[in-house]
């Protein structure tokens, strides 16, 4: 059998590709001499959040309040992490609006001994503010109950703080949500029970549930620490979910309830609530957080 003459293979080699070239050019429904057209990028999402808020409003309890900062089994509101104007404790209110702005722009609502069910009266009296930002620290004294029994049950803490934050949304729309984690209930019992003068202070009814015959380690009392703890996960999981609902809303990522308070953190009155450096700190991380760009 003759072989075909190099040429001849060559034009079939030609005749070949082009063919498949047509194909291809037909199966993404082009042209080869078109000019290919590359997809633009989507655009970056743009956030809403505001950096530099000009107005802050606080909600929550005791501790947003300074209780046991000053004096024993008082309020001391000069030293809130949240708008204080104290220059020992450089508030949240002071860090983003200045000194001088933020006595004029900052306002504290907060109630010692609110609980959540508490929130949407206080979110009211906040939304008429039309602030820019609102900072929401409360749900420790849910689970600083005389019993664990009488914890408020998770599914009401939610119902609460969704219809504070709805409240919010309907009078102030746009005002920024600041929302701290409930905090470590246990660490504050651990650190605080190595003073005598805070375990007496303990037995005129702070936090019961937790606080309650400090020097006990039977099976009981650790059983009944645990329960408590459990319960404050829960709150933060569920301040974590509803604050993820709202575009305007940002939770701290459980850095109250991961800081690791020390005998210096905390109140030489009660050895439980923030001392004037707890409230320095608490401040720190709210002002981290607000600043973020992420």
């Amino acid at each position: 059998m003759r072989k075909p003459h190099r040429r001849a293979r060559t034009v079939t080699a030609f005749l070949t590709a082009a063919v498949l070239g047509v194909a291809g050019c037909d199966a993404v429904g082009g042209d080869s001499a078109a000019p290919t057209t590359k997809a633009k990028p989507s655009p970056t999402p743009t956030s809403v959040w505001d950096t530099s808020p000009g107005s802050i409003a606080a909600v929550g309890d005791s501790i947003t309040r300074g209780f046991d900062a000053c004096g024993i089994l008082q309020d001391c509101p000069d030293v809130s992490w949240a708008t204080g104007g104290s220059t020992q404790v450089d508030s949240l209110a002071v860090r983003l609006l200045g000194r001088a702005k933020a006595a004029q722009r900052s306002w504290n609502y907060a109630v010692t001994g609110a609980r959540m069910a508490d929130l949407p009266a206080q979110m009211t009296r906040a939304a008429a503010r039309a602030p820019g930002l609102v900072t929401v620290m409360v749900g420790a004294n849910d689970a600083c109950r005389d019993s664990t029994a009488a914890m408020t049950p998770v599914a009401d803490f939610r119902a609460a703080f969704e219809d504070a934050l709805s409240v919010l949304r309907k009078k102030a729309p746009k005002a920024q949500v600041y929302v701290a984690s409930v905090p470590n209930l246990k660490r504050l019992w651990s650190e605080g029970r190595t003073n005598p003068m805070g375990k007496q202070v303990w037995k005129l009814g702070i936090c019961p549930s937790m606080l309650a015959d400090a020097d006990s380690l039977d099976a009981v009392a650790t059983e009944r620490r645990d329960t408590v703890q459990e319960r404050v996960e829960a709150y933060n999981a569920v301040l974590k979910e509803v604050c993820a609902q709202d575009e305007r809303c940002r939770f701290d990522g459980g850095a109250v309830y991961d800081y690791r308070f020390g005998t210096d953190q905390l109140s030489h009155f009660d050895w439980f609530h923030p001392s004037v450096n707890g409230q320095a700190r608490l401040a720190e991380i709210a002002y981290r957080k607000v600043i973020s760009v992420t």
